[in-house]
């Protein structure tokens, strides 16, 4: 297996394609990580949840990380950690601008609202769950992938399966 550093650039783009991952955030020395969808724009990750143990705790320590990943096999993956801060987008006034980027960015994702919303639903008639937009405010990003080496995976058009089956087969002389 080959291991490189990706660079700013391959970062952005797979959080460009991602849409989920992992957030870590920590609240009096404990640590607590939970899948998030998210949509990539600029130098934020947009988000939307309902209220619960997330947004509690990042109100109380806005330093969180994002982890993405995608694996096709143990020898084949990518993963973008980013270290940043979270803004809540309450309704207030002075957050209509960037909630409604946040909407707009989301948006473009297919059931970005569903997993939040969906999981929130009270089984009995209560008050309405309120939405929770925010954003994480990218301070650093880093990668790193893993492509197959030569000996793991040979180039299959320069070896025939014939021709590997064939070499298989041979007894030693």
């Amino acid at each position: 297996m080959l291991m490189q550093k990706m660079n700013g650039q391959e970062c952005r783009e797979f959080l460009g394609r991602a849409g989920m991952g992992r957030l870590g955030c920590a609240r009096n020395n404990q640590p607590y990580v939970i899948p998030i969808y998210f949509a990539y724009e600029g130098d934020r990750l947009y988000c939307f949840s309902t209220f619960g143990q997330k947004i509690e705790w990042m109100r109380a320590n806005p330093l969180v990380c994002v982890e993405a990943d995608e694996v096709f096999a143990h020898n084949n993956w990518k993963s973008v950690v980013v270290l940043g801060r979270f803004q809540d987008l309450s309704d207030r006034p002075e957050s209509d601008e960037v909630r409604r980027t946040a909407q707009a960015t989301l948006e473009k994702r297919s059931m970005w609202w569903q997993t939040a919303y969906a999981a929130n639903q009270p089984r009995r008639k209560t008050q309405p769950t309120q939405p929770v937009f925010y954003c994480i405010h990218i301070d650093d990003i880093s990668g790193h992938k893993a492509l197959p080496d030569a000996i793991e995976a040979p180039p299959l058009q320069t070896r025939p399966i014939a021709s590997r089956l064939t070499q298989k087969l041979r007894c030693p002389a």
